[in-house]
């Protein structure tokens, strides 16, 4: 039995963009008490890429079975599924409506054994906090090598690869397959913390901010804070905010469980 208990919310902000292309979402597992998803997607050229990332994440994550037990290898074999069975989707929808459609992708799993395992694919970051302290941020560093290794590209070709719809990492890309960074951790604590977020939110804070934040408050007063920090830091001139945040909390003296909420 964990020694803490789960507070978690999704918030999002419009921006200055005409649309609202991001998503998020937090799921309890249907068939794995105590299984725990968190989902965030940026739709890069509309919301059908994220919507088809949410959508997918819940019938993937509908059907997991965790069985006498579920490793790190075998959750990060179910955010591989998901990112698999939703790329081909979007590929397939993009032909039929002859649209481009793309999205980034960082999804966290959570475990009752303490277990935390991560993936994700593009500019949308999951930050993981001990007590406020950054000790893990996704980052572009695993795909860049990727680049240089396999397109033997020069570095700094590599490190410019969002100018490239060809070397751009994304769900949906029909060029290129997407590249999938995954991390894990176990030995989940009371104080830990984990920020999904897209880049309209990332964009305008550090690593120490962003944790301070979500240290000292609730998961709703925190993404509060943050989105109208975001607004003030951007001129009321940035993109889609959104961000899904998942706290380690003490348990209620009762030793009730509190999962997650909005």
């Amino acid at each position: 039995m964990t020694a803490y208990k789960i507070e978690a919310g999704t918030a999002q902000h419009i921006g200055n963009r005409p649309q609202q292309n991001d998503r998020a979402a937090l799921f309890t597992g249907a068939r794995a008490p105590g299984y725990v998803l968190a989902v965030l997607s940026d739709g890069i050229t509309g919301a059908a890429g994220a919507d088809q990332v949410l959508h997918t994440a819940r019938q993937v994550f509908d059907e997991f079975k965790p069985g006498d037990g579920a490793d790190s290898e075998r959750l990060a074999r179910l955010l591989h599924e998901i990112i698999s069975e939703t790329h081909t989707v979007i590929k397939m929808n993009a032909i039929a409506s002859k649209t481009e459609i793309q999205a980034s992708f960082v999804g966290l799993v959570l475990s009752p054994h303490g277990e935390a395992v991560w993936a994700h694919v593009g500019d949308s970051r999951l930050y993981r906090f001990e007590d406020g302290a950054c000790a893990l941020r996704t980052g572009d560093a695993a795909y860049v090598e990727h680049l240089i290794l396999s397109d033997r590209l020069p570095p700094d070709a590599a490190r410019n690869h969002r100018r490239s719809k060809l070397l751009l990492n994304a769900l949906g890309n029909s060029r290129k397959e997407p590249f999938v960074t995954t991390g894990s951790h176990t030995g989940l604590k009371a104080g830990d913390s984990f920020l999904l977020c897209s880049d309209g939110l990332w964009h305008f804070f550090t690593d120490a901010e962003l944790g301070g934040v979500i240290a000292r408050s609730t998961p709703r007063q925190a993404s509060e804070k943050l989105i109208e920090k975001a607004a003030e830091r951007s001129q009321s001139k940035g993109g889609n905010c959104t961000m899904a945040i998942v706290k380690l909390v003490k348990p209620a003296q009762d030793g009730s469980f509190a999962g997650p909420g909005r």
